[in-house]
């Protein structure tokens, strides 16, 4: 019996002594874990040998898109007819002159004061002092000997007169044939800002459309990337250019260069970019001369091109003076005719320096230089 009940004691005490134990147990334990998270989407296979970067996904590539494909340049058009197929652009930014003509003239009875208002006209229009009133006397003498009344009348009167005053006899052939062993060359000059090296490229690719080879010879070398626009044009119309090797070196070096490279890949014209000089600095022009006499040494100059901004009105025709003194001015480019109502200017500058407007620049495209023709011109302002 005693050894029943020590039995009984030593059970109870190890039941209290394990359930003290568990509850120690429980309270070192934390608690229970988060659910797991939710299993991640399809990933990309991985690659053998490389393990996945679980940090972060890479970001998606950017679209790209291939540029547009650039249209080829179209074939140059041939210089002759130009004028015709550009005379819509003339005829647009000359009606008001021609038109306030017309009206004044077809008035019934024109009285003194109506002819000094055509007389204004003309010269408002950069015709000139003197062309402006010597064309007036002569409408007003074949107005009162013919009597002429009506506006196709008066019309055919001052297209005649005006004709006239163009110079409708003026030879204005651009000598662009070569002479066997030797190319033609053309020496630009002008002012900054006149388009001077933009006509360089535009008859460089009117050239190359008549099957002649061309040079170009980048003689501007004080003007900043003067060169590089040369070498741009160069590569667009298909001609090769001549160019220092660094700003500032000795133009007439350059246009040295350029002409015998010419004449020893024998090329048909070689065309020579001067650099913008300022009429006002005796020095820059005196150098102008001296680029004409080292071409000299081994080739003849056959045009000067004086490039001139129809815009610019009297103070063109003062550049005009001071090139033809520094050197012997064959030919006169007019650019921005277009954009311009005072087309007299034509007849203004080649009075001025006794030498045709051979080209004019009616826009801003590779085509739109074109050789002057008088007959063109004056219907154009007459509309």
């Amino acid at each position: 019996m005693v050894y029943l009940i020590i039995v009984i004691a030593l059970v109870v005490v190890a039941l209290i002594a394990g359930g003290a134990m568990l509850l120690r147990s429980r309270r070192r334990v934390g608690p229970p874990p988060a659910p797991p998270a939710a299993p991640p989407g399809p990933s990309a296979p991985s690659i053998p040998g490389q393990e996945a970067d679980t940090a972060t996904a890479p970001a998606a590539p950017p679209l790209v898109t291939e540029p547009p494909a650039v249209p080829a340049e179209a074939p140059p058009q041939p210089l002759a007819g130009r004028m015709s197929r550009l005379r819509g652009r003339l005829a647009r930014s000359q009606t008001g002159f021609g038109s306030v003509l017309l009206s004044l003239l077809s008035r019934d009875g024109l009285d003194d004061q109506g002819w000094e208002e055509i007389e204004d006209t003309l010269v408002t229009a950069d015709l000139g002092a003197g062309p402006a009133r010597q064309l007036v006397d002569e409408l007003r003498t074949q107005v009162r000997v013919g009597g002429a009344r009506g506006t196709d009348e008066v019309r055919a009167l001052l297209r005649a007169d005006l004709i006239q005053q163009v110079g409708d006899g003026m030879d204005r052939s651009l000598h662009t044939a070569s002479h066997g062993d030797r190319p033609a060359v053309i020496l630009m000059v002008g002012v900054n800002g006149t388009g001077k090296t933009s006509t360089c490229g535009k008859l460089a690719r009117a050239l190359i459309g008549e099957g002649h080879t061309v040079l170009l010879g980048a003689a501007d070398t004080f003007r900043a990337a003067a060169a590089d626009q040369l070498q741009t044009w160069g590569e667009r119309v298909g001609a090769q250019v001549v160019r220092a090797d660094r700003e500032g070196a000795d133009p007439a070096s350059v246009a040295f260069d350029a002409v015998r490279q010419g004449i020893e890949e024998r090329a048909d014209d070689v065309i020579v970019d001067t650099a913008g000089r300022l009429h006002t600095k005796t020095g820059l022009m005196d150098e102008l001369g001296k680029i004409k006499r080292v071409i000299e040494r081994q080739a003849t100059v056959d045009e000067v091109l004086l490039v001139l901004d129809a815009t610019t009105g009297q103070n063109g025709l003062r550049q005009a003076r001071v090139f033809a003194e520094a050197v012997d001015v064959t030919g006169i480019v007019l650019t921005k005719l277009d954009g311009t109502a005072k087309g007299g200017i034509v007849v203004a500058v080649q009075r001025e320096l006794g030498v045709p407007v051979k080209l004019v620049g009616l826009g801003e495209g590779l085509d739109d230089l074109a050789p002057f023709e008088p007959a063109i011109f004056v219907d154009a302002i007459l509309g």
